[in-house]
């Protein structure tokens, strides 16, 4: 840009390569917040001390600090700090090594581990792409891009799986955790306009441009965004399900790795499933302890999470400890299968590209490598292959979300994983669902039957 725009900032922005586009006053060559470049100016722009990436003019300080958009704000009355972190006496500071610091006797100890809790199990998978007619014009809309359609597919085949589970009703609110925009709920919203007494409460912890919301704008009684981090979210202390008393359905599309953990708990650590078969997702007396610390939360009646970024899972967060230690395994392989768990869809080199002792790292590409029947797991005892590096990744992703499925049924739910996707459409196709069970079942039991009724691709195998 050889010249700054009409009526705009004539300060040239160096990290950008182009002037500053803001609108500039009357008589005046810079903006704001480029004051400072202009000559004879007597006022001096100063670093704000809440955040120095803006700056103030130092004679309006007092004044920018009272609304400064990163000013200590009062929390809300569902903030509580903490509630859904779990057990904090329990961190490690292995999880903070990374795989090519590890000598290969040291990862070779943590691959056996795997392969030895993997054997116990069928991690297989079946399939569940399905769609929702509310999504088929928008799916055959030729001015949607590539980008757009994948999320439609996947918004799709959520919906579709929320029907089969009988998810999609009135007298529900659904609470979508890292709403962002808040596409997800929008299409529910869509898919259940026959309906009434239906809510939704958008979760994010921080502010979002380019909201969906509007869209939705004819029904704002029914939507509420919590800027919240789900951390510190107590849902027993928000004012629409106080006040409501009906049951919540919890929902996300590529919660990411230790928001998914943080989720579950809000749901789960002080709510109550909701019963039977034969009493499931009906509205429920709900005992009003909220005012209580810890007090009883809202009834759910169903879960559908897409899973992701499990190398961003959390030790303390992480609601499969139980699962983890009755095989013998704790904070310290969590680490290292959470790091390992990033082969399943980084990309890799080939072996001859690694480096020659024990780096395992990889580099980022679009290429889909695709594990085979023929994959042998005693070639994991040396340098991986890409594919068994691939293998191993997917492997450590299934064994921790088994932990969280092991969690679930513990709470009384009928949990599942199912492919909702194809791999061609993301890599992170996996989703995380749950119901009331018909009957409860014992713990010894509760994670074998997960596991035994999951068939996977033969292009798909596991150990």
């Amino acid at each position: 840009m050889a010249a700054p725009l009409p009526a705009r900032c004539g300060f040239y922005v160096e990290r950008k390569r182009r002037f500053c586009k803001m609108v500039v006053g009357i008589g005046n060559q810079f903006c704001g917040e480029h004051a400072n470049a202009e000559n004879g100016n007597t006022k001096r722009r100063i670093p704000c001390p809440l955040d120095p990436k803006h700056t103030v003019f130092e004679n309006c300080l007092s004044q920018h600090l009272k609304k400064c958009n990163n000013r200590d704000k009062p929390k809300p009355v569902y903030y509580v700090e903490d509630v859904n972190a779990g057990s904090g006496d329990e961190d490690v500071l292995d999880d903070q090594i990374a795989l090519a610091q590890r000598s290969k006797a040291e990862l070779d100890v943590y691959l056996q581990k795997l392969k030895t809790a993997v054997k116990e199990f069928d991690l297989k998978l079946d399939e569940s792409i399905l769609s929702h007619p509310v999504l088929n014009q928008e799916l055959d809309n030729p001015k949607n891009g590539d980008a757009a359609f994948k999320h439609l597919k996947q918004q799709a085949s959520i919906l579709g799986n929320m029907e089969a589970l009988s998810l999609l009703g009135a007298n529900k609110c659904f609470v979508e955790f890292g709403a962002g925009r808040g596409k997800l709920s929008h299409w529910i919203h869509e898919a259940l306009k026959t309906y009434e007494d239906f809510h939704f409460l958008l979760v994010e912890r921080s502010s979002t441009r380019f909201k969906v919301d509007g869209k939705n704008q004819h029904f704002t009684a029914e939507f509420e965004r919590l800027q919240v981090d789900i951390q510190h979210l107590d849902l027993s202390k928000v004012p629409l399900l106080r006040e409501k008393k009906i049951p919540v359905v919890g929902v996300g599309k590529h919660l990411c790795g230790a928001a998914t953990d943080l989720a579950l708990r809000c749901l789960l650590e002080r709510s109550e499933v909701c019963g039977t078969s034969e009493s499931a997702c009906r509205r429920h007396e709900w005992t009003d302890r909220t005012a209580e610390p810890g007090g009883a939360g809202p009834d759910v009646c169903g879960l559908t999470i897409a899973l992701c970024c499990h190398h961003r899972c959390v030790w303390r967060h992480y609601v499969g400890k139980d699962f983890f230690r009755q095989r013998g395994l704790g904070a310290c392989e969590f680490a290292a299968f959470t790091r390992m768990s990033s082969w399943a869809t980084c990309g890799q080199r080939p072996v001859h590209d690694v480096c020659p002792s024990h780096d395992y790292g990889s580099k980022d590409h679009d290429e889909d490598h695709k594990v085979t029947e023929e994959s042998d797991p005693d070639s994991f005892n040396g340098v991986p292959s890409p594919e068994d590096r691939e293998h191993i990744g997917r492997l450590c992703k299934l064994f921790i979300d088994q932990g969280r499925v092991h969690y679930l049924q513990k709470k009384g739910c009928d949990a599942r994983l199912t492919y909702y996707t194809n791999s061609t459409v993301t890599l992170e196709n996996v989703l995380l669902t749950a119901v009331p069970a018909v009957s409860h079942q014992t713990d010894g039991q509760t994670a074998k039957k997960c596991l035994e009724n999951y068939t996977l691709p033969p292009t798909e195998a596991c150990l």
